[in-house]
């Protein structure tokens, strides 16, 4: 099943997500296509990075939980909230 990750960052926390941005990334990168999308959420005007938001597959809420647990960026203490949702893609087709 599809899980949407909504993860908020802390306020003024831009240097810990700068200095875990490689290890978070390599993490991403080891599910393969089980990954759907991921990227920041943006401030405003474009410019600051304020979260996080993935789609991801996985077998069950535990698993996901799991996985949000282990990401390098919740270790460091980076998210000042993390949203799991069940997500169904209908548009695009394909």
């Amino acid at each position: 099943m599809l899980y949407i990750i909504d993860c908020v960052d802390k306020p003024g926390s831009a240097a810990v997500r700068s200095a875990n941005r490689a290890e978070h990334l390599a993490y991403l990168e080891a599910l393969g296509d089980r990954l759907h999308a991921a990227g920041p959420t943006l401030s405003e005007d474009g410019q600051s990075m304020t979260g996080s938001l993935l789609i991801i597959d996985f077998a069950d809420r535990a698993e996901a939980e799991g996985f949000c647990a282990g990401d390098p960026y919740a270790k460091a203490g980076l998210f000042q909230s993390v949203t799991i949702r069940p997500w169904r893609r209908v548009l695009p087709r394909g």
